[in-house]
C-alpha cells in the first residue's frame, strides 16, 4: 500500500513538473525583415567604429554595421564620410536607388540609445 502512495504521489508531481509552463521565454525582434534580436547602442559605441575595416552607421535611429559593405560601395569612400556617425539625411539622397531600402536591413545590428 506504501509503495502505491508513494508511486501516486511521484506520478502527480511529475505530471506537474511536465505540465506547468517554467517561465516565459520572449524573444525581442527589430523591424529588421531577419528578426534578429535588437541590441542598444549609444552614440559613444558608434563613434568607436568609424573606419574603412570597421564601419558603423545610424540611419533613423538605427545602428548598422556596414562594414563588409564599404568597399562595393557605388558611391566609393562617400559611405565613410559619415562613418561611426548619423548617415540618415545621405542615405535617403537622391544618388541611391530604391533596393537599397531592401538592402540595409541585411546590415542592421541594433537601436540607438535614445
Amino acid at each position: 500500500m506504501m509503495i502505491v502512495a508513494v508511486a501516486l504521489i511521484l506520478g502527480v508531481l511529475f505530471g506537474g513538473f511536465i505540465l506547468i509552463p517554467r517561465g516565459s521565454q520572449t524573444e525581442v525582434c527589430s523591424n529588421a525583415s531577419d528578426n534578429k534580436a535588437s541590441k542598444i547602442y549609444s552614440k559613444a559605441d558608434v563613434s568607436l567604429h568609424n573606419k574603412r575595416t570597421d564601419c558603423w552607421i545610424i540611419i533613423k535611429d538605427k545602428v548598422y554595421d556596414v562594414t563588409s559593405y564599404v568597399e562595393e560601395h557605388p558611391g566609393g569612400d562617400a559611405i565613410l564620410t559619415h562613418a561611426g556617425d548619423d548617415s540618415t539625411e545621405g542615405f535617403f539622397g537622391p544618388q541611391h536607388a530604391t533596393r537599397v531600402f531592401d538592402m540595409i536591413d541585411d546590415f542592421y545590428i541594433g537601436n540607438l540609445e535614445q
